[in-house]
């Protein structure tokens, strides 16, 4: 934890001041908490970074044109059914779900977001959601329903929430499988009770998403339905956070962690996942090379199998680094893995192999976290990855999803 920040216990995006949250068992696919609302008693500012898949799914379209004056007030999610390629059908159904929300709340509905997740190319059992937004009850104590109302073949929910000065950031997550940089099938909301204005959170939370959610991999696959969305009502008071004042970098970094907290999270809730691997690149020319080759060495199969066994094959992560398209030297390069005791155990250094007993490897790759470090021996920057190892569990459960 960054000094000056405090970890909330069981915190969520209702434990910043104004948030108020619900979950309801819609049957819309699972007999669990499948339909969730977000509302903050306030009108907030409000930014979101979404899938850069070309098949965009229906609630996506619909919040990007929602949050395009930066404003929003409540969010409306669910999971069982992504509403993902469903034509004018879909975004009729996504318009409904804004509608409905904002008549429960008594806002507008261009301030709700929507989202889905779930199977895609099925239709929205929208009779369902009618009566469950009716049933509806929101409160202060509501967040981890919210969690668990998003979640699909998670196991449990992702939630959390940090203080800064006088000021809360909260969220949520969801995502096990199809995780890939550049979002991935994963829903986040996060939530600050910091008065920030629109533009400035805007960009705080693509650098944050771009050190966190887009640093992480369980299986190379990105989806329809990925968003982030924070929300900042300003009910704690204050100067508006603008960039100018030193409240700025505080509130990035909060923001920053919490989204690192989720992504984390998700690599750690991994379909079929027995460890997470942690990549972090130093030495390299620019930020850019350094985030490509971690995520490269996490995304790697070859990587993942190797981690999951248990076998020090080290070649793989540095063909991995190899191929990723970041500049790099192999007389440069150098290789680590870390052990229990966080002591780096070398593997290959200045071109060669490096001695080291196979025991010491195996007890490294044998941890809950698998932590990895590359020097690249070129420069200053640094980046680090996060990714699972892939299993039989994977396999079995992504070949029966549907059925």
């Amino acid at each position: 934890m960054i000094e000056g920040m405090e970890l909330i216990p069981g915190g969520s995006v209702t434990t910043p001041r104004g948030f108020l949250a619900g979950a309801v068992r819609a049957r819309i696919r699972f007999m669990r908490l499948d339909l969730g609302l977000l509302h903050s008693e306030a009108p907030c500012a409000a930014a979101g970074v979404y899938t850069q898949c070309n098949v965009k799914a229906a609630p996506v379209l619909i919040t990007q044109k929602h949050l395009t004056n930066g404003r929003a007030q409540a969010v409306i999610a669910n999971s069982g059914c992504a509403n993902a390629a469903t034509g004018q059908h879909g975004l009729d159904d996504a318009i409904e779900m804004a509608q409905l929300a904002s008549a429960k709340l008594g806002i507008d509905p261009h301030e709700v977001v929507v989202a889905s997740t779930g199977v895609i190319g099925t239709f929205m059992p929208m009779e369902r959601i009618r009566r469950g937004v009716a049933q509806m009850e929101l409160s202060a104590e509501g967040g981890l329903d919210f969690a668990q109302a998003i979640m699909t073949t998670d196991t449990r929910p992702k939630h959390v929430a940090v203080r800064f000065g006088g000021h809360m950031v909260g969220g949520v997550a969801k995502g096990a499988g199809m995780i890939h940089p550049n979002m991935a099938t994963m829903l986040s909301f996060m939530t600050t009770d910091a008065p920030v204005a629109p533009g400035f959170l805007a960009g705080a939370l693509k650098e944050a998403v771009g050190s966190s959610f887009n640093m992480i991999d369980v299986d190379s696959d990105t989806s329809t339905n990925d968003m982030v969305v924070v929300l900042a009502n300003g009910l704690a008071g204050g100067a508006i956070i603008d960039g100018r004042q030193p409240a700025a970098d505080a509130f990035s970094a909060a923001l920053t962690q919490v989204c690192t907290h989720l992504a984390k999270a998700i690599v750690a809730d991994a379909e079929g996942g027995t460890k997470l691997i942690e990549a972090r690149v130093d030495g390299a020319r620019s930020l850019e090379d350094a985030r490509r080759a971690a995520r490269e060495v996490v995304r790697s199969l070859a990587v993942k199998t190797a981690v999951y066994g248990h076998d020090p094959n080290w070649g793989r992560i540095l063909a991995a680094v190899g191929n990723s398209g970041a500049d790099m030297r192999e007389g440069n390069t150098a290789l680590y893995l870390l052990s229990p005791e966080d002591d780096e155990l070398c593997l290959f250094r200045k071109g060669a192999p490096q001695p080291y007993r196979k025991s010491q490897a195996k007890a490294c790759l044998a941890q809950r976290e698998v932590r990895i470090r590359i020097d690249l021996g070129l420069a200053e920057a640094s980046a680090t990855a996060w990714g699972s190892d892939i299993t039989e569990g994977y396999v079995r459960l992504n070949s029966r999803y549907t059925t």
